[in-house]
């Protein structure tokens, strides 16, 4: 461990002990992760809850959904996913709202007002954050998921890891590092995973779960958008999209679109990686990834989103005509920077190649 891994662990030390005196003080907890959320902010929810009650009796906690649409369907299986309310049918105060694998609160959606309520707010991140917000506010960039950061405040406490608390996080970490292949996946992540396969996480069990399940509806979606990818500037930018007219035709849900990203970016040769899928409502929710050294978090906060350099969403109310007029040339103008040449000159290259793929 050099100086500045030591200085990252003191930090989380002290915010760890700040975070436990809110729960001494709390006896109403709610804990909600981000809008559409995915494994990580459902597994590392589910887990903090349940170290929650079993470290401090008499705690009364609640984990929130921020949409009222129902809970992704690959994370059901996860222990206590039975207990979800939908926050906008929580009428309580809580004493400490914990924000886990956010620091923006407006991607907090139906829980926005809850948060507002609340006597006191803490987060639980590993997001980026210019404008962290709260009495106290733990964020780590450098930590692979908030399944990590939740494991270690687990560690911290001495808590005692069940079975139950062990697959919630290995979720967390596992979907968060794309199955231990993006550039996330680092030693960190691997012993918080060895430790919780201890404690009796499954792997295969996870992976069956949320890997191998797929419904036959969802395949032929992604047959479509496979067929649908588009590489340009030499092949360095790939995209794809799935319309409302997609979903209803294949009987795909929204819900099940999460990995398409992940197809997307695994064309040979491509960098970054763009999905976008349209909403009943005709928003559109766009995904970002990128394979090396190129940051396309700034793209994705610019459109009110976030995320890492290597992995970013953001919602766009515009169409997907206009948000991919938007967001290429964006991504064009990252990976010239990150070439150090002139954005207006390949600009001009992009709107030639689009619409005909290179």
């Amino acid at each position: 461990m050099n100086a500045g891994d030591e200085q990252v662990f003191a930090e989380q030390r002290e915010k760890f002990g700040k975070i436990s005196a809110l729960i001494d003080e709390a006896t109403e907890i709610v804990v909600c992760a981000h809008t559409d959320p995915d494994g990580d902010a459902l597994g590392s929810g589910l887990a903090l809850a349940q170290i929650i009650s079993q470290h401090w009796e008499g705690k009364h906690v609640t984990n929130l959904l921020a949409d009222d649409a129902p809970l992704p369907r690959l994370y059901r299986f996860l222990p206590g996913t039975d207990g979800f309310v939908h926050a906008s049918d929580y009428e309580g105060t809580p004493d400490l709202f914990i924000v886990v694998d956010l620091s923006v609160a407006s991607r907090l959606n139906t829980a926005q007002p809850v948060l507002e309520r609340a006597r006191h707010i803490a987060i639980m991140d590993h997001h980026p954050s210019t404008t962290p917000f709260g009495d106290v506010a733990l964020i780590r960039p450098d930590a692979a998921a908030a399944g990590v950061v939740i494991a270690e405040f687990g560690l911290f406490l001495g808590a005692h890891f069940t079975a139950d608390i062990a697959n919630c996080l290995f979720c967390a970490i596992v979907t968060d590092t794309g199955r231990f292949q993006y550039q996330n996946a680092d030693s960190e992540a691997f012993e918080c995973a060895s430790m919780l396969v201890d404690a009796g996480a499954s792997p295969s069990m996870i992976s069956l779960n949320v890997y191998q399940s797929f419904r036959l509806a969802y395949l032929h979606l992604e047959s479509v958008v496979m067929g649908r990818i588009v590489t340009f500037d030499h092949g360095r930018i790939a995209y794809s999209y799935a319309t409302r007219n997609d979903l209803e035709r294949t009987g795909a849900h929204l819900d099940e679109c999460d990995g398409l990203i992940d197809v997307v970016r695994s064309v040979e040769g491509s960098e970054v990686a763009l999905f976008l899928k349209e909403l009943p409502d005709g928003t559109v929710r766009g995904n970002l990834r990128s394979k090396g050294k190129h940051d396309i978090s700034g793209v994705a906060r610019s459109l009110g989103g976030g995320g890492h350099k290597a992995a970013a969403g953001f919602t766009s109310p515009d169409g997907i005509d206009a948000t991919l007029a938007y967001v290429l040339p964006q991504l064009q103008a990252v990976l010239a920077a990150s070439d150090g040449e002139a954005p207006a000159s390949r600009n001009l290259q992009m709107k030639l190649e689009l619409g005909k793929g290179v």
